[in-house]
Protein backbone atom coordinates (compact mmCIF):
# COMPACT_ATOMS: atom_id res chain seq x y z
CA UNK A 1 0.00 0.00 0.00
CA UNK A 2 1.24 3.21 -0.98
CA UNK A 3 1.91 5.99 1.68
CA UNK A 4 0.76 9.31 1.69
CA UNK A 5 2.40 12.58 3.46
CA UNK A 6 -0.24 13.02 6.18
CA UNK A 7 -0.28 14.11 10.20
CA UNK A 8 -0.08 10.80 11.78
CA UNK A 9 0.20 10.82 15.62
CA UNK A 10 0.71 8.30 18.68
CA UNK A 11 0.61 9.02 22.11
CA UNK A 12 2.31 6.55 24.08
CA UNK A 13 3.38 6.18 27.80
CA UNK A 14 2.83 3.95 30.83
CA UNK A 15 -0.65 2.90 31.92
CA UNK A 16 -2.22 5.92 33.62
CA UNK A 17 0.03 8.63 32.00
CA UNK A 18 -2.92 9.89 30.72
CA UNK A 19 -2.53 8.95 27.01
CA UNK A 20 -6.02 9.08 26.26
CA UNK A 21 -6.75 12.98 27.47
CA UNK A 22 -4.00 14.71 25.67
CA UNK A 23 -4.63 12.50 22.90
CA UNK A 24 -8.24 13.74 22.35
CA UNK A 25 -7.16 17.24 23.12
CA UNK A 26 -4.86 17.14 20.55
CA UNK A 27 -7.19 15.99 17.90
CA UNK A 28 -8.95 18.51 18.69
CA UNK A 29 -6.98 20.42 18.45
CA UNK A 30 -5.39 19.54 14.92
CA UNK A 31 -8.94 18.41 13.51
CA UNK A 32 -7.85 14.64 13.42
CA UNK A 33 -9.94 11.81 14.48
CA UNK A 34 -8.80 10.49 17.83
CA UNK A 35 -8.06 6.36 17.91
CA UNK A 36 -8.18 4.41 21.28
CA UNK A 37 -8.25 1.09 20.57
CA UNK A 38 -8.57 1.18 25.01
CA UNK A 39 -12.36 2.53 24.39
CA UNK A 40 -12.74 -0.04 21.43
CA UNK A 41 -11.74 -2.76 23.03
CA UNK A 42 -13.94 -2.07 25.84
CA UNK A 43 -16.71 -1.49 23.67
CA UNK A 44 -15.80 -5.60 22.41
CA UNK A 45 -15.51 -6.84 25.85
CA UNK A 46 -19.04 -5.78 26.93
CA UNK A 47 -20.46 -8.26 23.76
CA UNK A 48 -21.79 -11.48 24.64
CA UNK A 49 -19.34 -13.18 21.45
CA UNK A 50 -16.04 -15.40 21.99
CA UNK A 51 -14.10 -11.99 21.40
CA UNK A 52 -15.62 -10.15 23.83
CA UNK A 53 -15.78 -12.45 26.85
CA UNK A 54 -12.26 -13.19 25.38
CA UNK A 55 -10.96 -9.77 25.09
CA UNK A 56 -12.44 -9.20 28.59
CA UNK A 57 -10.65 -11.64 30.11
CA UNK A 58 -7.45 -10.30 29.46
CA UNK A 59 -8.14 -6.67 30.44
CA UNK A 60 -9.89 -7.02 33.51
CA UNK A 61 -6.38 -9.39 34.57
CA UNK A 62 -4.57 -6.25 32.74
CA UNK A 63 -2.61 -7.82 30.25
CA UNK A 64 -2.60 -6.49 26.44
CA UNK A 65 -4.77 -7.96 23.69
CA UNK A 66 -2.87 -10.10 21.49
CA UNK A 67 -1.34 -9.15 18.33
CA UNK A 68 -3.65 -10.22 15.76
CA UNK A 69 -6.86 -9.36 16.98
CA UNK A 70 -5.50 -5.61 17.33
CA UNK A 71 -4.60 -5.98 13.84
CA UNK A 72 -7.66 -6.80 12.70
CA UNK A 73 -9.29 -4.02 14.57
CA UNK A 74 -6.59 -1.34 13.84
CA UNK A 75 -6.80 -2.78 10.11
CA UNK A 76 -10.23 -1.80 9.78
CA UNK A 77 -9.67 1.88 10.88
CA UNK A 78 -6.74 2.29 8.52
CA UNK A 79 -8.46 1.32 5.33
CA UNK A 80 -11.31 3.61 6.40
CA UNK A 81 -11.81 7.12 4.70
CA UNK A 82 -11.89 8.72 8.26
CA UNK A 83 -7.95 8.56 8.38
CA UNK A 84 -7.23 10.33 4.92
CA UNK A 85 -6.07 13.47 6.63
CA UNK A 86 -4.06 11.64 9.36
CA UNK A 87 -4.92 10.33 13.08
CA UNK A 88 -4.26 10.21 16.51
CA UNK A 89 -3.61 6.80 18.59
CA UNK A 90 -3.81 6.13 21.94
CA UNK A 91 -3.23 2.64 22.96
CA UNK A 92 -1.22 1.27 20.09
CA UNK A 93 1.19 0.52 18.87
CA UNK A 94 2.12 -0.95 22.01
CA UNK A 95 5.40 -3.11 21.13
CA UNK A 96 8.07 -3.23 18.15
CA UNK A 97 6.08 -5.52 16.36
CA UNK A 98 2.62 -3.45 16.36
CA UNK A 99 4.85 -0.13 15.65
CA UNK A 100 6.13 -2.52 12.63
CA UNK A 101 2.82 -2.89 11.12
CA UNK A 102 1.64 0.69 11.64
CA UNK A 103 4.30 1.44 9.59
CA UNK A 104 3.79 -0.90 6.67
CA UNK A 105 0.41 1.58 6.43
CA UNK A 106 1.00 4.95 7.65
CA UNK A 107 4.14 7.06 7.69
CA UNK A 108 4.46 8.47 11.43
CA UNK A 109 4.87 12.56 11.81
CA UNK A 110 5.36 12.10 15.61
CA UNK A 111 5.45 9.61 18.57
CA UNK A 112 4.76 11.58 21.74
CA UNK A 113 5.97 9.90 24.85
CA UNK A 114 4.37 10.96 28.33
CA UNK A 115 6.99 10.54 30.76
CA UNK A 116 5.25 9.82 33.87
CA UNK A 117 6.94 7.98 36.97
CA UNK A 118 5.36 4.05 38.22
CA UNK A 119 4.51 6.17 41.62
CA UNK A 120 1.89 8.36 40.04
CA UNK A 121 0.69 6.08 37.44
CA UNK A 122 -0.16 3.72 40.18
CA UNK A 123 -2.07 6.26 42.19
CA UNK A 124 -3.66 7.35 39.00
CA UNK A 125 -4.48 4.00 37.79
CA UNK A 126 -5.93 3.27 41.32
CA UNK A 127 -8.37 6.20 41.35
CA UNK A 128 -10.04 5.01 38.46
CA UNK A 129 -14.34 4.57 38.82
CA UNK A 130 -16.85 2.95 36.29
CA UNK A 131 -20.31 3.46 36.62
CA UNK A 132 -21.87 0.31 37.06
CA UNK A 133 -25.19 0.85 34.85
CA UNK A 134 -24.04 2.83 32.02
CA UNK A 135 -19.96 2.63 32.28
CA UNK A 136 -19.40 5.86 32.47
CA UNK A 137 -15.52 6.28 33.41
CA UNK A 138 -14.28 8.84 36.33
CA UNK A 139 -11.36 9.67 38.34
CA UNK A 140 -10.83 10.34 41.97
CA UNK A 141 -8.31 12.68 41.36
CA UNK A 142 -9.22 14.25 37.72
CA UNK A 143 -12.68 13.60 36.87
CA UNK A 144 -14.70 13.66 40.01
CA UNK A 145 -18.46 12.81 40.21
CA UNK A 146 -20.09 15.63 41.49
CA UNK A 147 -22.08 13.67 44.03
CA UNK A 148 -19.44 11.24 45.47
CA UNK A 149 -19.72 7.45 44.41
CA UNK A 150 -22.49 8.73 42.16
CA UNK A 151 -22.56 8.76 38.11
CA UNK A 152 -23.75 12.22 36.69
CA UNK A 153 -25.19 10.81 33.71
CA UNK A 154 -27.56 8.08 35.29
CA UNK A 155 -27.09 8.42 38.93
CA UNK A 156 -25.67 4.80 38.77
CA UNK A 157 -23.58 3.82 42.21
CA UNK A 158 -19.30 4.24 40.97
CA UNK A 159 -17.23 1.33 41.25
CA UNK A 160 -13.55 0.07 41.52
CA UNK A 161 -12.67 -0.71 37.32
CA UNK A 162 -11.61 -4.43 36.97
CA UNK A 163 -8.69 -3.41 35.13
CA UNK A 164 -7.51 -0.78 37.79
CA UNK A 165 -7.43 -3.90 40.61
CA UNK A 166 -3.83 -3.93 42.71
CA UNK A 167 -2.95 -7.63 41.06
CA UNK A 168 -4.17 -5.88 37.25
CA UNK A 169 -1.90 -2.74 37.87
CA UNK A 170 1.32 -4.66 38.70
CA UNK A 171 0.88 -7.07 35.60
CA UNK A 172 0.12 -3.65 33.34
CA UNK A 173 2.84 -2.12 34.58
CA UNK A 174 5.10 -5.79 33.71
CA UNK A 175 3.23 -5.47 30.31
CA UNK A 176 4.64 -1.73 29.99
CA UNK A 177 7.98 -2.44 30.37
CA UNK A 178 8.48 -6.04 28.77
CA UNK A 179 6.55 -4.63 25.67
CA UNK A 180 6.19 -0.60 25.10
CA UNK A 181 9.24 0.82 26.55
CA UNK A 182 11.36 -1.36 23.89
CA UNK A 183 9.18 0.43 21.58
CA UNK A 184 9.82 4.05 23.00
CA UNK A 185 13.57 3.20 22.39
CA UNK A 186 12.79 2.33 18.90
CA UNK A 187 10.65 5.38 18.45
CA UNK A 188 13.47 7.19 19.30
CA UNK A 189 16.29 5.48 17.31
CA UNK A 190 14.08 6.25 14.13
CA UNK A 191 14.22 9.98 15.13
CA UNK A 192 9.88 10.80 15.55
CA UNK A 193 10.15 10.47 19.54
CA UNK A 194 8.79 13.12 21.63
CA UNK A 195 9.28 13.14 24.57
CA UNK A 196 7.28 15.64 27.45
CA UNK A 197 6.76 15.51 31.26
CA UNK A 198 3.42 13.92 32.31
CA UNK A 199 3.85 15.14 35.85
CA UNK A 200 1.98 18.26 34.89
CA UNK A 201 -1.17 19.69 35.08
CA UNK A 202 -3.26 18.49 32.33
CA UNK A 203 -2.90 21.88 30.18
CA UNK A 204 0.48 22.42 30.59
CA UNK A 205 1.52 18.69 29.42
CA UNK A 206 -0.76 19.86 26.33
CA UNK A 207 0.41 23.32 25.64
CA UNK A 208 4.10 21.77 26.01
CA UNK A 209 3.31 19.24 23.27
CA UNK A 210 1.88 21.73 21.04
CA UNK A 211 4.64 24.17 21.66
CA UNK A 212 7.45 21.04 20.51
CA UNK A 213 5.44 20.32 17.54
CA UNK A 214 5.76 23.88 16.37
CA UNK A 215 9.77 23.36 16.76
Amino acid sequence: MQKKAQNNYVIAGPPGSGKGTQAELLAAKLKLPHISTGVIFREIQIQDTELGRRVKKLLDEGRLVDNPTVYDVVLQKLNSTELKKGFVFDGFPRNIEQADFLEKYKTLTKCIFLDVSDAECIKRMSSRRMCSQCKTNYNTIYIKPKKEGTCDKCGGKLILRDDSSPEAIQVRMGEYYKNTKPMIDYYEKKGVLLQVKGEQPIEKVFNDIIQELKT
